[in-house]
């Protein structure tokens, strides 16, 4: 059912942020009877098609400088997760004392079921996708949404009934909540990133952190068994998962992932690979059991699930040789969660932008996991000399050199990984248009 349309009837709503999840919560709070205005001083030229789409919904849309102008009092403002709160276009609202939220939270007040929420700094898609899935194969009526794609506001603007809302959520969307509530809250795995967003590593763990804020003993925290301290300032019930801890509740051993000892899915029934999307599959299926489902009954559905894109896909098998397209593996975290996740001898490509980062600390991982190393983009000469003590390295020209050597160095039984570890910039539009041209590459070494 769509909330009521008399709920903010006289009040004036101010959403920064243009984008699709500003669009959804202007019109939610336009249903509920705000007079709405949007904001954004971004470039102009590259607003102009959302302003301008707004504008025809008849929406009133501040762009450019006169965004960040005086436009009168405001009862609240509702901030796109891409608005920083730090940012001139915020404080023109939160210095004037205009309570601001997420759209998360503008959205959940307005809510009709519970929600499951997933965050992590790497697999939040994958897993808010795999429970999605794993839901609707018992019955549950569900949308995925949040970071995932969809906003929440959206989905509750719909008028759908559902039993439960599956969100992924970032840590740009739990940083400015006050009610929101997770039934089920999945706490992935936590590891350096968004410091550009973020002015510290502390405060972007506390924002995520915010997923099991108003969690009452009643509910659930899935968290990963390497959170030991986490796990004892948690109010809700603990339920553990690990591909590495045998002491979880949720573990992974001889390619299966067990339940206390029972195992329930093989890997290789799935079209998921690595103990990182083990993992994955750990997580989703407590959550799918905290909901209320006998986990056994619906691990079936694990070998249907299609995951998106570009995460661990399997571009191919040649010779006995498996490819894999990590290309979403843009920070150093996710490239090491692919590497130590792979159970097979590993040569591997990577590289990309130069962001500064130091890649140093994961000699020893490359030691342990791959037999060759091939870089690419900006940093791969940098990359070829840091990890040179531990395997053989070579710096090619592009990704197409990269993959014909790694394809010829590798022996059956062993895995080319195609994780960069960094982002795409220097070569390529985004990490999906680098693994599109790394599977169209792949593809091209067994085309007749």
């Amino acid at each position: 059912m769509i909330p009521s349309s008399r709920h903010y009837s006289g009040q004036r709503i101010a959403v920064p942020g243009i984008g699709r999840s500003g669009a959804a919560a202007a019109r939610l709070a336009r249903h509920l009877g705000a007079d709405v205005a949007l904001f954004d001083d971004g470039d102009p030229a590259k607003t102009a098609g959302a302003a301008e789409a707004l504008r025809g919904d008849g929406f009133t849309v501040h762009t450019g400088t006169a965004a960040l102008e005086d436009h009168g009092v405001f009862d609240l403002a509702v901030l796109s997760p891409g608005i920083d709160p730090s940012w001139p276009i915020a404080r023109a609202f939160s210095d004037n004392g205009v309570p601001c939220v997420s759209e998360l939270e503008f959205a959940w007040r307005h809510a009709a079921c519970p929600a499951i929420a997933i965050t992590g700094t790497n697999g939040k898609t994958t897993t808010t996708g795999l429970i999605a899935h794993l839901l609707k194969s018992a019955g549950v009526r569900t949308e995925a949404c949040g970071n995932y794609g969809t906003p929440l506001s959206e989905i509750i603007l719909r008028g759908e009934v559902l039993d439960a809302y599956t969100l992924e959520l970032s840590s740009f969307q739990l940083e400015l909540i006050d009610t929101f509530r997770a039934r089920v809250a999945v706490w992935l795995n936590f590891a350096p990133d968004h410091l550009d967003r973020h002015p510290s590593l502390d405060a972007y763990r506390a924002a995520k952190l915010r997923i099991f804020e108003n969690q009452l003993p009643s509910d659930t925290a899935v968290i990963n068994g390497d959170e030991t301290e986490l796990a004892q300032t948690l109010t809700a019930r603990r339920v553990t998962f690990s591909a590495w801890r045998e002491e979880s509740d949720w573990t992974y051993a001889d390619g299966a992932v067990l339940r206390r000892g029972v195992p329930l899915v093989r890997l290789a029934d799935t079209k998921l690979r690595g103990r990182h999307n083990a993992e994955n599959i750990m997580a989703a299926l407590a959550a799918a059991e905290a909901w209320g489902l006998d986990p056994a009954e619906v691990a079936g559905a694990v070998a249907t699930f299609t995951p998106h894109r570009h995460r661990c896909e399997i571009a191919a098998v040649i010779d006995g040789r498996e490819f894999l397209n990590d290309s979403k593996a843009t920070n150093i975290h996710a490239m090491e969660s692919a590497l130590r996740g792979q159970d097979r001898p590993v040569v591997l490509i990577a590289g990309g932008k130069d962001k500064g980062l130091d890649y140093a600390p994961v000699t020893d991982l490359i030691r342990e996991k791959a037999t060759h190393v091939f870089t690419i983009g900006e940093i791969g000469p940098a990359l070829a000399r840091v990890w040179e003590s531990a395997a053989p390295c070579r710096a090619c020209a592009g990704l197409e050199e990269a993959v014909r050597l790694a394809a010829a160095a590798a022996a059956p039984g062993q895995t080319v990984l195609f994780a960069p570890g960094t982002s795409s910039f220097d070569m390529f539009t985004g990490y999906d248009h680098r693994g599109n041209v790394f599977c169209d590459i792949v593809t091209s070494l067994h085309t007749p």
